[in-house]
């Protein structure tokens, strides 16, 4: 049986309220993501005692930016476990922007037009400048998967959802880049099988 993954996208932040692309840029959560942080801790309390899952004998894993982290932290204190209690992965940090960072696509469709419409025509294939592609964040997801040895809570982020949904035949490629991932949810990844629990 493949590991089965407990993933949260972070909380809300201020720039995803904005529409800004965050990338690597380490945005903290927002009063409203703290409390999607926590609802998550509630969900996965739930989950564990549906199927009487002891939460401390699970492994436990963040993007090492401070949403995800502090997403993690939160979700933990809901399940009774010590808020630090869990490792860092830098696979699992943000699909790079490079210097789109911090703008919204609205201002990058008025200085950047031409990169926009490369983009729009295939998300799965483009990089930012400076950034990376969504092909290449499911190439580190596939490898952080395959290093999996037992069942995982995941804090990370939506681009890193996308490519594990790629990497894992749950969505095709072209169509990965464009799967809106909630905050406040958890996605339960088992195998090709994804439940979202909200």
């Amino acid at each position: 049986m493949p590991p089965v993954i407990y993933y949260i996208r972070h909380g809300e932040t201020d720039w995803n309220i904005e529409g800004r692309l965050q990338g690597h840029q380490d945005i903290p959560l927002n009063a409203r993501g703290r409390a999607q942080a926590a609802h998550c801790g509630d969900i996965l309390r739930d989950l564990f005692a549906a199927k009487s899952i002891d939460p401390a004998g699970i492994d436990y894993v963040a993007s090492p930016l401070g949403r995800a982290r502090q997403t993690m932290e939160l979700a933990r204190r809901e399940i009774a476990l010590p808020a630090d209690g869990y490792r860092i992965d830098p696979r699992l940090i943000e699909i790079s922007f490079g210097t789109w960072e911090g703008f919204t696509i609205a201002q990058l469709r008025h200085r950047d037009p031409q990169r926009i419409a490369q983009r729009e025509h295939d998300k799965w294939h483009f990089v930012a400048p400076g950034g990376e592609s969504y092909k290449t964040v499911a190439e580190r997801m596939r490898a952080w998967y395959d290093g999996l040895s037992r069942d995982v809570v995941v804090s990370a982020h939506g681009g890193t959802a996308r490519g594990l949904m790629a990497s894992l035949g749950i969505a095709k490629p072209a169509a990965a880049p464009l799967i809106d991932i909630a905050q406040g949810v958890v996605y339960v990844f088992e195998g090709e099988k994804l439940t979202r629990y909200a």
